[in-house]
């Protein structure tokens, strides 16, 4: 999407984690893990398929050498073609391919829900830096708001010194008081602005695009009684629902099959093989039919020789004839009845036992993945810990919180009471300027902390709720 048409409209917590989902690097990391993930699950049931395979080889060859297609010493120079196809097809193997496939499906599984881990992550973390940067909008309101009644009240009171109701010394005071709330106001947009790059960086956007975040009515947002929210209740939704605790399921019952697989791989492996073969060479020569005799007889074929009219049986007599060269070209159009005189088939079953390879290699794996599924067991106990200790103090964060926020409203109710006194009392002369001011201040600062009261107040409430499965909404 164009930046200039995300710009046109604000962002609300709902785009902003959408957006963040599709975007983030982490979440595309994790993609890419996965699509590594279903290639290799591709792969291990593609190792059931029987294996194809074709080699040729072409070349010449002279001096004293022997011919390809007649197995005998020639000194002649000729020109050579060998093919071949060979083919394997696993039969039994004690379930090694089966249980690769089984840990390999498991494995694309956790990568699968690793998506959705990662995912979670990024909008709890969009979500934290939202709120901060509502937060920070709301305190330079409160600020400019701040400089806004010092202005009127520098106003009033410059009148009075100028017409002698006021020394000079009330004048000074709102003065100081003005340039610290410039101050603050001036913190408060630095706060702002790094909130904004950070919520920018959780959702790929360019630091210099523009960007403006939507401001609920806070008072609006729908929470949760805290009683609807009580850590082991959680604890158990969250078991069920965090992808995390999913991850951590598929990973150990890839662990299982790959311990299986590699069991497997200690033990004989039956196959059948089968080769096709075939061969040419360009020194074909054919044989003159006048020349063949044996001892002075002539041959009618490689069994009978004919001498006076009667034929007579050919033993272990010695046959001579003369060869024909065939001409360089025919030597091609003898290439196709080469390939079949010369065609040689087999079929057979192999048994590999494996005893002792190179390093021990198949053991050494078998006893890795034990230890490894002893890890990941592990590490399923310390995320299982972790996630129940994050919700047992997510809930007492959420109880103070709670406790903070109500207290925070009748603080600020005390403190505007008090201002609105100071007022009527500095306007008719019976308060001074720094009493004046330190009931304003006091109102301020009961504001501010009423207002991260608010905010945090909302964020824990919503944290429960997301580890409840209810996602994240404002």
């Amino acid at each position: 999407m164009p930046c200039a048409l995300l710009a046109q409209e604000k962002w609300t917590l709902r785009r902003s984690v959408e957006y963040a989902v599709k975007n983030n690097i982490s979440v595309k990391q994790a993609d890419v893990q996965l699509r590594i993930s279903e290639l290799q699950l591709k792969q291990a049931r593609l190792n059931q398929v029987p294996s194809v395979g074709f080699n040729t080889g072409l070349g010449t060859q002279f001096g004293r050498s022997i011919d390809p297609t007649t197995n005998q010493f020639t000194t002649t120079q000729l020109l050579y073609q060998n093919l071949g196809l060979q083919g394997n097809i696993p039969i039994y193997g004690f379930g090694q391919l089966k249980h690769a496939i089984s840990a390999a499906r498991f494995s694309a599984e956790a990568s699968l829900k690793d998506v959705e881990r990662a995912a979670n992550d990024v909008s709890m973390n969009v979500a934290t830096y939202y709120l901060q940067v509502l937060a920070a909008k709301e305190q330079i309101n409160i600020s400019e708001v701040q400089i806004k009644q010092d202005l009127a009240q520098y106003k009033d009171t410059k009148s009075r010194v100028d017409a002698g109701a006021l020394p000079e010394l009330n004048l000074a005071e709102i003065e100081s008081q003005l340039a610290t709330d410039s101050i603050s106001l001036i913190t408060a947009k630095a706060t702002f602005d790094q909130n904004v790059l950070s919520l920018k960086a959780l959702l790929n956007i360019d630091a210099g695009d523009a960007f403006e975040v939507d401001t609920p009515p806070m008072d609006q947002i729908p929470l949760e009684s805290i009683a609807d929210m009580q850590p082991d209740y959680v604890y158990q939704l969250a078991m069920a629902n965090q992808p995390l605790q999913k991850v951590n399921e598929l990973k150990i019952k890839s662990a299982e099959k790959t311990i299986q697989a590699n069991k497997a791989a200690m033990y004989p492996v039956l196959s059948a093989g089968y080769n096709l073969n075939s061969r040419f060479s360009n020194s074909l020569r054919t044989v003159d039919p006048s020349t063949l005799s044996v001892s002075g007889y002539r041959l009618v074929d490689g069994t009978v020789a004919r001498y006076n009219n009667m034929d007579l049986p050919v033993y272990n007599a010695t046959v001579t004839y003369d060869y024909q060269s065939l001409p360089f070209g025919k030597w091609w159009g003898g290439y196709g009845r080469q390939i079949k005189d010369n065609f040689s088939q087999a079929v057979g079953l192999t048994l590999s036992v494996p005893i002792f390879n190179s390093g021990n290699t198949t053991r050494i794996n078998y006893q890795q993945s034990v230890l490894n599924l002893k890890n990941l067991q592990l590490q399923k106990d310390q995320a299982n810990q972790d996630l129940q200790q994050n919700i047992y103090k997510a809930h007492v964060n959420a109880v103070s919180a709670m406790q903070k926020y109500y207290a925070g409203e009748r603080s600020v109710v005390t403190a505007q009471k008090a201002y609105d006194f100071a007022t009527k009392r500095y306007e008719v002369g019976l308060l001074s300027s720094i009493d004046l001011l330190t009931n304003q201040n006091n109102l301020l600062k009961a504001k501010l902390q009423q207002l991260s009261n608010q905010y945090e107040y909302v964020f824990r409430m919503k944290l429960l709720e997301f580890y409840k499965g209810q996602g994240l909404k404002l």
